[in-house]
């Protein structure tokens, strides 16, 4: 389907193409592939390294991430348990040279875990080597942002905190299924401030019911008062099984208009848009230190929920919404033998033509851009030549080659959520199509 066409048949938002292929085109492996064989290639000098905790106080109306709530102190150390054993596993097969460029701990909301138990998380995750000055993220919400557990951040080097706070409005929070308390988010947020993490990160939500372009401003206004370093702006998706979905609550149509609401009012306060989502604050460049490429390095992904990547193969435990199929899958997790963890046995292969989709789409929604000598270096051939219906993007206004790289205009950051999409093969799209989620 041509692009115009796609576009008019389902608007700005079709999709968040945050990764390519999505889990929903994983299948079972048969046999399991040894992880010492899928990484036995590949370049590993310079790897991701992802730790998924699958635990929230709440689940959040518009949530579809793999998460659940209730978890007691039995389970979390069960938990961490099977993570260590995962770990040892995951530590064999990589071999000694393996070297970490960049960390995330994501969920769920890593800081659900008590102090004690943050401790250990890291203390396992130190198994692998760290690059120096490595850039480390963790994940959380304002109910669990306390002086003991940044305490513990700080200790093991974590250089980003980002926050979840969706809106300062406490009405529009409760249209996303997620009451919170204004007053603890400001002080989760002080509490931050004070611990001076390198960089601050704060998610805000844009499309709920009730919402204007004064009230979304208002947040960011707010937002700004806690002088993050960027901000993560995202627009509102109703997913199946989710609680808004449950409850037939869809985001408003004017989600494009408070977009570039926002977008005018960062740009006009020096911020920098780097993507659809993803806005730096004026005068910050993330950190100098071990360069890691999306697009073509690996991620090690731990724990129930987590996905992996080689050049060749993506793999991860089963995928699943619904609160009872989280919990089926982490007791798969959590009852596996140590052994299987040297195996994947879920997973995605990608042929040469899956890879150069994913450098493309990974590429095309920054707005750096994709390079011309990365791709021919990588690819051996001209990416026009690959995938001449990029035409389409630059007729639409969406796209531009300066000569080294070929750039999203302004158009082209608001068309991320169809450009991607659009990207994604026939033979993906079939396999996402045939997963049956729950």
């Amino acid at each position: 389907m041509n692009f115009r066409t796609y576009f008019q048949s389902g608007g700005f938002f079709q999709g968040y193409a945050y990764a390519y292929p999505h889990k929903m085109a994983y299948q079972r492996l048969e046999p399991a592939l040894p992880l010492r064989d899928l990484w036995s290639g590949e370049d590993r000098s310079a790897l991701f390294l992802y730790a998924h905790i699958p635990f929230c106080e709440m689940r959040c109306g518009f949530c579809n991430l793999f998460t659940t709530t209730g978890a007691d102190d039995p389970l979390t150390r069960r938990y961490l348990d099977t993570l260590e054993r995962q770990v040892e596993q995951v530590h064999e097969a990589l071999g000694p040279d393996a070297q970490f460029a960049r960390g995330a701990v994501g969920g769920g909301t890593p800081t659900f875990l008590a102090p004690e138990e943050l401790d250990r998380l890291f203390n396992i995750l130190n198994r692998f080597q760290r690059a120096p000055h490595m850039p480390l993220a963790v994940e959380m919400s304002p109910g669990t942002v306390t002086t003991d557990r940044l305490a513990v951040l700080k200790h093991h080097r974590v250089t980003r905190a980002s926050i979840g706070v969706q809106s300062f409005i406490e009405s529009e929070t409760r249209t996303l299924g997620r009451p919170q308390k204004i007053d603890k988010v400001r002080q989760a947020l002080g509490t931050l401030q004070e611990a001076a993490f390198p960089v601050l990160n704060i998610d805000l939500i844009y499309g709920m019911q009730g919402q204007t372009t004064a009230s979304l401003e208002r947040s960011l206004n707010e937002a700004l008062s806690f002088t993050p370093q960027e901000i993560y702006l995202y627009p509102l998706y109703v997913r199946p099984l989710t609680g808004l979905h449950r409850i037939g609550r869809e985001p408003m149509d004017e989600r494009m208009d408070l977009l570039r609401h926002a977008v005018d009012f960062l740009t006009s306060k020096g911020w920098r848009q780097v993507s659809m989502r993803l806005f730096r604050a004026p005068g910050y460049e993330p950190p100098e230190g071990p360069v890691y490429c999306c697009q073509e390095d690996g991620m090690v992904g731990l724990g129930a929920g987590a996905r992996s990547y080689t050049t060749r193969w993506h793999y991860s435990s089963e995928y699943g919404v619904s609160q009872n199929k989280v919990r089926e899958i982490l007791d798969q997790y959590l009852r596996t033998p140590s052994s299987q963890f040297a195996a994947a046995d879920y997973g995605c292969g990608l042929n040469d033509e899956e890879q150069q989709r994913r450098h493309l789409i990974k590429s095309l929604l920054r707005n750096d851009g994709l390079s011309h000598a990365e791709w021919s270096d990588r690819f051996q051939r001209p990416v026009m030549e690959a995938f001449p219906h990029l035409t389409e993007l630059m007729e639409e206004g969406a796209l531009r080659d300066t000569g080294d790289h070929l750039q999203p205009t302004r158009r082209g950051l608001e068309l991320s959520d169809v450009i991607g999409p659009w990207l994604f093969s026939d033979a993906m799209k079939a396999r996402m199509s045939a997963f049956e989620l729950s």
